[in-house]
């Protein structure tokens, strides 16, 4: 467990480091420098990628809050809050600011379609892991959470494999995009899929 909570706690303060990026409020902080054309033409696009961007660093952390075993009444409230947290913030801010993000993707058609599919599917499995809690249905809602999870994560997988394949493979940037906006959260849910599938046949 504690070399799980290692690699997670590096892979977030790398994530951390980004988000520093675009504190204060810029409108061509990094990525926003090739996304001019968006922020000067589309009012909201700038107010929806920061909702995008400062959301989706709590629901990271949140999320893998989750995984844990509360065995205290203080671990239990402590669960409840950060899922809480988790849920509004994904629901809300983070998974309908990334569909309209996607819609506004580069790499073309391909790409704006990954990125539209995995918000909606996000948003759809975070979303039925709350009706599951809420029907005390909790074997359900713990498999729809580790969906929900695996596709948060997507967040952190997209830049690692993006780092592999520029260093490995040397493809221009565009390629990479279209590539990653796929191998980003795609590999993740089946990884979802194959721990339930496990846990099932215990």
């Amino acid at each position: 467990m504690w070399p799980v909570i290692a690699a997670f706690l590096y892979f977030y303060w790398l994530m951390v480091k980004i988000t520093f990026y675009y504190i204060p409020f810029s409108t061509n902080a990094a990525f926003l420098q090739i996304k001019q054309t968006e922020v000067q033409s589309l009012p909201e696009y700038i107010y929806l990628f920061y909702a995008h961007v400062y959301s989706s660093i709590f629901v990271l952390l949140f999320g893998f809050l989750q995984f844990f075993s509360f065995k205290s009444p203080l671990g239990t409230k402590i669960h409840r809050i950060s899922g809480y947290q988790y849920v509004v913030l994904l629901l809300i801010f983070a998974a309908p600011s990334g569909i309209y993000m996607g819609w506004h993707a580069n790499g073309g058609a391909g790409s704006k379609l990954s990125f539209i599919l995995l918000g909606l599917l996000w948003w759809s499995c975070t979303a039925v892991a709350m009706l599951r809690i809420k029907q005390r249905r909790f074997a359900a809602h713990r498999n729809w959470m580790i969906r929900s999870f695996a596709l948060s994560f997507s967040a952190v997988t997209l830049r690692l494999w993006k780092v592999g394949i520029v260093y490995f493979f040397h493809l221009p940037p565009l390629d990479v995009y279209q590539i990653i906006a796929w191998l980003g959260w795609v590999p993740n849910l089946i990884i979802a899929e194959i721990i339930i599938y496990n846990q099932q046949k215990k």
